[in-house]
């Protein structure tokens, strides 16, 4: 996609934020080498309005400290891009390349907003998937055998029964499952580990290189790889593994922890940073937290999940954050 084929539009000075996103929009157009043209035009805005310029100046100082938390979603986003093009045998490798060039201006504008919301490594979860959920969509969905499946927002999961194991392979996001039982056993797979049913109704969330399992009802077995030492966890305990290490066995209010399905999100002194992640598969965009030093601080509350602005709003009085939304897509917290 030509940046140059994004259109910008009018706007009364009067309206600063719509000002402010116009000026963004030409943040990103005149990223790389524009061309001569392209740079008339905007001079002749820039210098239409003294508002113009404030804006513009405005844009910058955010561009500047958005530029570590862009860099990121770069990697992140160009990785994704890269996978799913490996997987669908399609495009040379010189097109990767002029893909992270565009996106080392900010990844959060060019892959959320120009866009519109296209995220490629969302696409290649869902690429193998069998049933996936939209940002802020928490679904119900019935297996072959009876088992029921539930969602939460921004998840995909991939279906494997067959005679010998019925597995189910969490891609993305988190899944709550109620098993019917039968002879054949019902594995969960996730970043590595499994999560085997002794008769049970159980939660298995992705987190960083590993997940986290949260017994409800009944048992589960818990591998953190496919050799390891098994760990059994009962109603209302919870293991989580990374890199192939479990962790301890905790005991955790289980109704609490799966709120989710009840339309809340509900953390009890869990990080900033791990809260927003959370609250960014609900939010209709990207959220991006630049400031390390709050992404630390421990957040403790209950909040609907229907309403991702408001719990932003909540977060901002306690934490005092500084709130930016560009376009309506990238929410930049500092």
């Amino acid at each position: 996609m030509s940046l140059k084929q994004t259109p910008l539009r009018a706007v009364d000075a009067d309206h600063e934020s719509d000002l402010d996103q116009v000026a963004w929009l030409w943040l990103g157009r005149l990223q790389g080498e524009p061309e001569p043209a392209l740079r008339r035009e905007f001079e002749a805005w820039l210098y239409a309005a003294p508002e113009h310029v404030d804006a513009y100046t405005r844009a910058q100082d955010l561009w500047r400290l958005t530029q570590p938390g862009a860099a990121r979603l770069a990697e992140e986003e160009a990785a994704g891009l890269d996978a799913l093009l490996a997987r669908m045998d399609t495009a040379p490798r010189r097109r990767i390349g002029r893909w992270s060039a565009a996106l080392a201006m900010a990844a959060s504008l060019l892959l959320v907003i120009w866009v519109g919301g296209w995220q490629p490594q969302n696409l290649l979860d869902d690429l193998g998937a069998d049933h996936v959920s939209a940002p802020g969509e928490v679904r119900d969905v019935v297996l072959a055998d009876g088992s029921v499946l539930t969602l939460d927002a921004d998840s995909a999961v991939a279906v494997h029964y067959g005679g010998r194991a019925r597995q189910v392979e969490l891609r993305r996001g988190a899944a709550f499952f109620k098993v019917t039982p039968g002879q054949v056993p019902f594995v969960v797979t996730a970043n590595g580990g499994e999560a085997r049913v002794l008769g049970t109704r159980f939660e298995v969330r992705l987190r960083q290189a590993g997940a986290r399992v949260t017994v409800e009802q009944g048992r589960v077995g818990v591998r953190a790889q496919p050799n390891g030492a098994q760990q059994v966890l009962g109603a209302g305990q919870q293991v989580a593994f990374t890199d192939g290490q479990a962790g301890a066995v905790e005991k955790v209010d289980a109704q609490t922890q799966l709120s989710w399905r009840e339309g809340r999100l509900t953390f009890y002194r869990i990080p900033l940073g791990e809260v927003l992640a959370e609250l960014d598969r609900y939010y209709p965009g990207r959220i991006v937290l630049l400031n390390g030093d709050l992404a630390g601080k421990r957040i403790s509350g209950s909040f609907p999940s229907n309403d991702p602005s408001a719990v932003l709003a909540s977060l901002k009085a306690v934490v005092g954050f500084e709130q930016h939304e560009l376009l309506g897509r990238v929410m930049i917290l500092r």
